[in-house]
């Protein structure tokens, strides 16, 4: 998961994302996995989004797929009084965006994806320096545990009394 100033920066790209398309009704910046990394939703229950937004995201990277149309990119959905539509953010991230009726979509496509790509580069290189910490950690614990071992002694015999 993404560290505070990373959750801060894709709130700020969410934030400013509104105020690009002032028909935006509600923001999401969830991993691929369903997890929440940042919203602006009010009115819709943010957990319950990114689980929908993860479990459509798998269905149209299967249609992706099975049509040899190639990786996903981005899904739209139109309903009676508005829009949702999720683009793909880096690698481990997707953007969902709820819309009103009345938007352009072109420009919800543009502005959409335009910030997924900066959500994604913000997530991914959270998730890139998450890994080297941990793998730095890693490398320290082993180097600690070689280094703390006790040597190996060999078996404690008893003193051998001589007798006369």
């Amino acid at each position: 998961m993404a560290a505070e100033p990373e959750i801060d920066a894709v709130l700020d790209e969410l934030r400013r994302l509104r105020s690009r398309v002032p028909q935006l009704t509600g923001t999401l910046a969830a991993g691929v996995d369903g997890l929440v990394i940042a919203h602006d939703t009010p009115g819709v229950d943010p957990e319950g989004l990114s689980a929908l937004t993860a479990a459509a995201l798998g269905v149209a990277r299967r249609m992706s797929d099975a049509t040899d149309q190639g990786g996903f990119r981005e899904l739209l959905v139109r309903g009676a009084d508005g829009y949702v539509a999720t683009y793909a953010a880096g690698e481990t991230a997707v953007l969902t965006l709820l819309a009103e009726d009345r938007v352009n979509v072109g420009r919800l496509h543009l502005e959409g994806r335009r910030a997924g790509a900066r959500i994604g580069q913000l997530v991914d290189a959270a998730e890139a320096a998450a890994a080297k910490r941990s793998a730095r950690t890693e490398a320290r614990s082993t180097a600690r545990t070689r280094t703390t071992r006790t040597p190996r002694t060999s078996a404690v015999t008893e003193p051998r009394t001589t007798t006369d």
